[in-house]
C-alpha cells in the first residue's frame, strides 16, 4: 500500500516468486487429478469458514454422497424440498461473490497485467488444460446427460483448481492483503469433489476412486471407466473424447454401423480407433485416389462418412506396431501448399516434411 492508500501494483515477480510457480502448479494439478477418498470433516469445517466469509449462518445439515451423479441427484431433490425453497442460487451466489469475485477483483488490483498474465499462463492454464478441459468437462457432460440443471449451479472444487491454483498463487507466494477469503475455498477444494450450498444445507460429495489417462494427459482407458466413482458413476473415454459405455466394455462386438451413425464426428473418430479400421471398411464406401506398390506406404483412399459435406480423404497403410491404420489426412498440405494426391504424400505430411523432401525409411518400427 502507498502513500495517502493508492495500492501499488506487482509488477515483477522476484526470483524467489518466479520459482515457486512449478511448485504452485504440481499442487493444484494434485489437488485436480486426486483419486484420495475425500475428507468430509475438514471439507465441513472449510464449508463453515466459506458461510462465515459470506456472512451465512452456518449449514445445520451436510449430507455426504458418493458422486457428482448422486450429488446432482440429491441437489434437485433438496431443491424442491422446504429446505431449499426459493434460497438455493442466492445462497450459492453470495458465497461466489464473497469468496471468489472479491478475492479476484482483489488481486487483479494489486498485480500488473504483466505479472497476471505471466502467472496464468504458467499455472492456470496448465492446470486447467489437464483438469478442467479434460475431466471436468467430461464429468458435467456426463451428468448433465441427466440432471443439467443442477451441474451449473455446483462448487466444483477440486475441479475449479485452475482457478484456484492462480488465486493462491498470489495468496500464498505473494501475500498480497485482503485475499484471505480465499483459503475456505482453497481448503474445500483439497479435501472433496463437488459441493452444493444451500441454506441450511450442504451437500457434498467424493473424489473419483480411479482416473486414467494417455500419455497426452487425456481421459482414457482400452479396459474400462477412464473415470469411476465410488458408486460405480463413471465416464468411458478414448484419448479425451466420451464414449459410450459399451463401446469399451464390449468392444469385439461393436457394431461399425453404431459407430458411423453417431452424431458426433469425434465419437465417430475414437469409435473407429476402438473397433479398427480392418472391421470399419468393410461398412464404409472406399474409392482409391492413389495406392503405392509398398504397402507399408499405403494407398490414399476417399471415404463417405455421416455429417461431412465431402467424402475425406485417408491414408491407409500398413503399421508395423498397430497393424492397418487409416488417418484423415487433408486435400492440400499445410507444408509445402501442394496437393495431397498420393500416398507418399500423405506419407509426408503426416511427419510434416515437404514432399520434395520426404524420403520413406526403409523400415519402420
Amino acid at each position: 500500500m502507498g502513500r495517502k492508500g493508492i495500492v501499488m501494483k506487482i509488477e515483477k515477480l522476484t526470483p524467489e516468486q518466479e520459482a515457486m510457480i512449478p511448485t504452485i502448479r504440481d499442487e493444484f494439478l494434485r489437488i485436480g487429478l486426486s483419486t484420495e477418498p475425500a475428507d468430509f470433516d475438514a471439507a465441513e469445517q472449510a464449508i463453515k469458514d466459506a458461510y462465515a466469509v459470506a456472512n451465512l449462518p452456518a449449514p445445520k445439515l451436510f449430507i455426504r454422497l458418493a458422486s457428482p451423479h448422486e450429488g446432482a441427484i440429491g441437489a434437485a431433490i433438496l431443491k424442491n424440498t422446504r429446505l431449499g425453497e426459493n434460497v438455493r442460487a442466492q445462497v450459492r451466489a453470495q458465497v461466489r461473490a464473497q469468496v471468489w469475485a472479491q478475492v479476484w477483483d482483489q488481486v487483479w488490483a494489486q498485480v500488473g497485467a504483466q505479472v497476471g498474465d505471466q502467472v496464468w499462463d504458467q499455472v492456470r492454464d496448465q492446470v486447467w488444460a489437464q483438469v478442467w478441459d479434460q475431466v471436468w468437462a467430461q464429468v458435467g457432460d456426463q451428468v448433465g446427460d441427466q440432471v443439467w440443471d443442477q451441474v451449473s449451479q455446483a462448487f466444483y472444487s477440486q475441479h475449479e483448481a485452475g482457478w484456484l491454483s492462480w488465486l493462491a498463487f498470489f495468496r500464498r507466494v505473494c501475500d498480497l492483503p485482503n485475499t484471505e477469503k480465499i483459503e475456505p475455498l482453497l481448503r474445500i477444494a483439497q479435501s472433496c469433489g463437488w459441493v452444493w450450498f444451500f441454506a441450511g444445507a450442504v451437500i457434498m460429495t467424493d473424489r473419483p476412486r480411479t482416473l486414467k489417462r494417455d500419455e497426452q494427459n487425456r481421459l482414457h482407458c482400452e479396459t474400462g471407466l477412464a473415470i469411476e466413482y465410488r458408486d460405480g458413476f463413471g465416464i468411458s473415454a478414448w484419448h479425451g473424447t466420451r464414449v459410450p459405455h459399451h463401446w469399451i466394455s464390449d468392444r469385439a462386438n461393436l457394431d461399425p454401423n453404431e459407430v458411423i451413425k453417431a452424431s458426433n464426428v469425434e465419437q465417430r473418430a475414437a469409435g473407429a480407433a476402438i473397433i479398427g479400421w480392418p472391421k470399419m471398411l468393410t461398412v464404409l464406401k472406399a474409392k482409391t485416389v492413389d495406392k503405392h506398390t509398398n504397402p507399408d506406404i499405403g494407398e490414399l483412399i476417399e471415404l463417405t462418412l455421416p455429417g461431412l459435406p465431402e467424402p475425406g480423404r485417408f491414408l491407409k497403410a500398413v503399421c508395423p506396431r498397430n497393424g492397418i491404420i487409416c488417418e484423415g489426412v487433408p486435400r492440400v498440405s499445410d507444408i509445402d501448399g501442394l496437393p495431397i494426391n498420393t500416398a507418399l504424400a500423405a506419407q509426408a505430411w503426416r511427419i510434416g516434411d515437404p514432399q520434395s523432401e520426404y524420403i520413406h525409411p526403409q523400415r519402420r518400427t
